[in-house]
């Protein structure tokens, strides 16, 4: 197991000057609660936005590899102020991992919070992405080649704002443009009108003088 692997090469490492021995980033944070030792991180490292992956949680109880979790523990994701629905973990092929998708849809520092219990044991850790935890999610076109500029997500809202008030413009152009020709016909029938009805009494005048003509 990982775990139990890893406290090998520790102890191989430990017998060492000390002095001599390199500084060792972990890709994922090791942390023992009571009578749990437990692995948390990204399931895939490095991170990239976009890109399909998940938290990876590695449990041992009692010295003993936890294989089945139900729903008795969660996993809440955090960035910045926002956070998740609560998420149920699932099982991995390998005895003792389990799995929560999701999507890094922001570059950063993710906050993965632990929640509930293992077999009527409580169990809560709460641990953001860093240096001396796991990695935070990167832009996915340091990975790209040949470079690609994909849009981040801030470039698309801004994108859509500006379309957005584009298109409120144009909207309200047209709708003044038809309120002009509205007015222009409203206009041209007023005028109409009143051709007609001075025409019309021009012929009743007209009737009348020849009328007048005759008796006279």
């Amino acid at each position: 197991m990982r775990i139990r692997a890893k406290l090998a090469v520790a102890a191989v490492i430990a017998t060492a000057p000390l002095m001599f021995i390199p500084e060792i980033a972990h890709a994922h944070a090791e942390r023992t609660i009571g009578p749990f030792d437990l692995e948390i991180g990204f399931r895939d490292e490095p991170v990239y936005v976009g890109v399909p992956n998940a938290v990876f949680l590695e449990l041992m109880k009692d010295g003993e590899e936890v294989t089945d979790l139900g729903d008795s523990l969660t996993v809440t994701l955090g960035f910045g102020d926002q956070t998740s629905d609560p998420i149920v973990f699932e099982p991995m092929e390998v005895p003792g991992q389990f799995q929560a998708p999701f999507v890094p849809s922001q570059v950063g520092a993710y906050t993965f919070t632990l929640s509930g219990s293992v077999d009527g044991d409580a169990l809560e850790l709460s641990l953001t992405s860093g240096p001396k935890t796991f990695d935070e999610a990167k832009d996915v076109t340091a990975a790209t080649f040949p470079a690609v500029r994909y849009p981040t997500n801030v470039d698309l809202a801004s994108r859509i704002d500006q379309e957005s008030e584009r298109t409120s413009n144009e909207l309200a152009a047209v709708t003044v443009g038809v309120s002009d020709a509205n007015d222009a016909t409203s206009s041209a029938k007023t005028f109409g009108i009143i051709g007609i009805v001075v025409g019309s009494l021009g012929l009743i005048l007209g009737a009348a003088a020849l009328a007048t003509r005759k008796r006279g």
